[in-house]
């Protein structure tokens, strides 16, 4: 079907599931609509799209819809012929692994060159982490930075968490990161070693999820109280001056 503006395709920015929900408690109608009309998508793991597209469901049997990888380790030369179905009338969608595509993906690169090769790129309504932890952290939502992810070696995250509550205290804006799940305890016990007792730290683990938990409290709080059991589940972590 050709996209809703032009001739061309139009390139969707389609954002996933944040975990195993039904995708209607928390995409809108119209999200949902796209999702389930369109047959080629450009996603970042296809087991995990396959899965996506099974749940809407889809209008098409799943063998009669693409899926082209484009991932970290996709050439940056490759990325524009990805676009080849939207120049020959096709709508396309992008979609991440989890939340928004473009934000904490390799994505940015294929909105990038639909914009060089003058396609509408059209943005749609879902969930993202990141946006979610920030509005129920209750720290600063004017000026805040993401991360991603921090260094894996224990000295060169240490350090970096030291520059991040830094910036909380000196600028004001809040820092969010995150870290693979099976390393979140890890990611939690660095914050609570180096970090300063006043420094607001927020875990936002399961978002959208019935197992949803968003804890937020002073590194000294922290330090003192039991521990959340965050082995394994997606989560966000923020830091805010006190």
């Amino acid at each position: 079907m050709n996209g809703e503006r032009g001739a061309r395709g139009t390139l969707y920015l389609l954002p996933n599931l944040l975990g195993a929900v039904e995708p209607a408690s928390v995409l809108p109608a119209r999200t949902l609509a796209i999702a389930r009309r369109v047959r080629h998508f450009v996603v970042e793991t296809p087991k995990a799209a396959r899965a996506f597209v099974k749940s809407l469901p889809s209008e098409h049997a799943l063998q009669d819809i693409a899926f082209a990888e484009l991932n970290e380790h996709t050439p940056r030369q490759d990325v524009p012929a990805l676009l080849a179905p939207a120049l020959a009338g096709e709508d396309i969608a992008l979609v991440s692994d989890a939340g928004c595509p473009g934000v904490a993906d390799p994505g940015a690169l294929l909105v990038a060159a639909a914009h060089v090769a003058g396609l509408v790129v059209v943005p749609l309504v879902g969930p993202s982490a990141l946006l979610l932890a920030l509005m129920a952290s209750g720290m600063n939502g004017q000026q805040f930075v993401f991360h991603g992810y921090l260094p894996v070696r224990a000295e060169a995250r240490a350090a970096a968490l030291r520059s991040l509550d830094a910036a909380a205290t000196t600028s004001g804006a809040t820092q969010l990161f995150i870290e693979t799940p099976y390393r979140n305890e890890a990611i939690v016990a660095a914050v609570l070693a180096v970090c300063r007792p006043q420094t607001l730290f927020c875990v936002a683990a399961d978002l959208t999820l019935p197992s949803e938990q968003i804890v937020r409290r002073t590194v000294g709080q922290w330090r003192t109280a039991p521990g959340l059991r965050l082995a394994g589940r997606p989560a966000m972590f923020l830091l805010g001056g006190d």
